[in-house]
């Protein structure tokens, strides 16, 4: 018996171990947490991006410090992290706006990071005596760029929606175009050779099978959306369509960014019409936290992983670098943008100004450099340089971007605007408000007469803000030549165009009008928006 109890029965050991890895882990998360609240009252006392405050509070971290082993894990944040960022993003992208930015937006995105990273590629080899190959690596990693850190400075400064949406679309797309160029570069070197037609034939692949994947997935949880209207029910859905997504994408070998950015703009689209106003704030706000969450472990990571001893050597390097990819994006992006104005909107030039110097690089720059391949020439150094200028970037410029956006004074607040926004705050609120008393009383929730008392109640909201709108638009036509901001009536136009537009160009696709007698009207309809002023 005594022989029994000292002999230790098998797994009992590895059962130990694990469960004292799982342990170490939950008490390295909670240190983390403890660390990004104290970093968020900070930032908020200092004024400085909290993203740079998770940095530089994780360069005071060392791992020995955390009760576990905790570290940059490049499969987890491609994998796990980046489904999540990129889907939190799209069911946030309002599609009519995306539609009347997305010419610019494929510009920057698309031609506009291939060339960059050629640009910045060739500098870097000039300039650090890099291989081939490797200035090639390095050049599409850092022709990505951190959205999170431009749109924090965007809540500091008032900025035109128009430059918001197009920043957010280029994050949206610019993902997917450098992991298939990266998945191009690692294939030449596993080859040793490429041909020009095979990189097309690749790119091709991979963004139509992406798109068709995404738009496939995206409309089953559209048609499960219908049968479903439990906010938990749907929060695991969409949990599961925006990973399987990405895990689908990368078994069939298309673009599986492409593919989550569709199927979150399909979902956040359609899907959210065919649930209550209730289950839309829930999905809504687990997808914020879940965004946060992931944005605030991985910044915080960023600075741990980096060593301040590696830092201090490579910080020449990485200005190097840095001086690269901005040459690269100022090389591209002003001629792109100048013969965007032959065929749509031109964008004023502060404007680009702004996507130039919100350049910022994050987290999937260094995902990407350790994702590399391990034979790769000078692999452990590219990995040190692309970390130091990461943290470069993040540190200069994220402190510098609010302010230099506010110098461009890119809009001027408006009495009027912020007043038209109050009277449709309003009446936004007590109509979501009534469709809900709706809902619940088709479900039976909700009492006849209570839903009455409630409604009625609504419904003198609606008509005084009603009545109040319609004041402030006769006003408005009184006195056109005295209104601080025209620019809400042009918004409002340009959504109503989109919609007369996708409905002709839909009924078009039916069959039901002719290509003669719909041409001539969509061409005065791209004429109308055209002449709409930016907003």
């Amino acid at each position: 018996m005594g022989l029994w109890l000292a002999q230790t029965p098998p797994g009992v050991e590895a059962l130990a171990d694990s469960t004292s890895d799982v342990t170490g882990l939950v008490n390295a998360l909670i240190v983390l947490l403890l660390v990004a609240t104290v970093v968020a009252l900070i930032t908020r006392r200092l004024r400085i991006p909290y993203v740079v405050g998770l940095v530089l509070a994780g360069l005071c971290l060392t791992p020995s410090v955390l009760p576990g082993s905790v570290g940059l894990n490049a499969e987890v944040i491609l994998n796990l992290f980046l489904p999540i960022l990129i889907f939190e993003a799209a069911i946030n992208t309002d599609i009519s706006r995306l539609r009347s930015t997305i010419k610019p937006i494929a510009l920057i995105a698309g031609p506009g990071v291939v060339l960059a990273a050629m640009i910045t590629a060739a500098l870097l080899q000039w300039g650090l005596g890099l291989a081939t190959i490797t200035a090639a690596a390095i050049g599409v990693i850092l022709t990505i760029t951190d959205t999170v850190s431009v749109i924090a400075a965007f809540r500091t400064v008032p900025v035109p929606p128009r430059l918001a949406t197009i920043v957010e679309g280029e994050s949206l797309f610019n993902d997917g175009t450098a992991l298939v160029l990266l998945g191009i570069i690692t294939t030449v070197h596993g080859q040793g050779s490429f041909t020009v037609w095979e990189g097309l034939q690749q790119m091709i692949i991979a963004f139509v099978g992406g798109g068709v994947l995404g738009l496939g997935l995206g409309y089953l949880c559209v048609g499960l959306f219908q049968q479903l209207d439990d906010a938990l029910s749907n929060i695991l859905l969409t949990v599961a369509v925006s990973l399987g997504t990405f895990q689908i994408g990368h078994e069939i070998g298309v673009s599986s960014a492409i593919a989550v950015v569709v199927a979150g703009l399909v979902i956040g689209e359609l899907g959210f019409r065919q649930t209550s106003a209730s289950t839309k704030v829930t999905l809504l706000n687990f997808w914020e936290y879940a965004g946060f969450g992931v944005n605030t472990f991985i910044f915080l990571l960023v600075g741990i992983e980096v060593d301040p001893g590696v830092l201090l050597k490579t910080i020449p390097a990485a200005l190097f670098v840095v001086l690269a990819y901005q040459t690269g994006r100022v090389l591209t992006t002003y001629p792109l943008l100048y013969l965007l104005g032959f065929c749509d909107r031109p964008l004023p030039l502060r404007w680009q100004h702004v996507l130039i110097l919100g350049n910022v690089k994050g987290s999937l720059s260094m995902a990407l450099a350790l994702s590399l391949p391990a034979d790769l020439p000078g692999r452990s150094q590219v990995v040190a340089l692309v970390f130091s200028t990461v943290l470069v970037s993040l540190v200069g410029q994220g402190l510098t971007l609010p302010w230099l956006v506010k110098r461009l004074r890119l809009t001027a607040p408006s009495a009027t605007k912020q007043r038209l926004e109050t009277l449709q705050l309003n009446l936004i609120a007590a109509k979501a408000g009534q469709q809900e008393l709706a809902a619940l009383l088709r479900s039976g929730s909700l009492p006849k007469n209570l839903y009455e008392e409630l409604f009625a109640a609504y419904q003198a909201q609606i008509a005084s803000a009603d009545r109040d709108l319609r004041e402030f638009y006769n006003q408005r036509t009184l006195n056109d030549a005295h209104l601080e901001d025209q620019s809400h009536l042009d918004g409002l136009r340009r959504r109503l165009y989109l919609a007369e537009k996708g409905a002709v160009n839909d009924a078009l696709r039916k069959g039901l009008l002719s290509e003669s007698t719909s041409q001539s009207y969509v061409r005065a309809l791209n004429e109308k928006l055209l002449a709409l002023k930016d907003d």
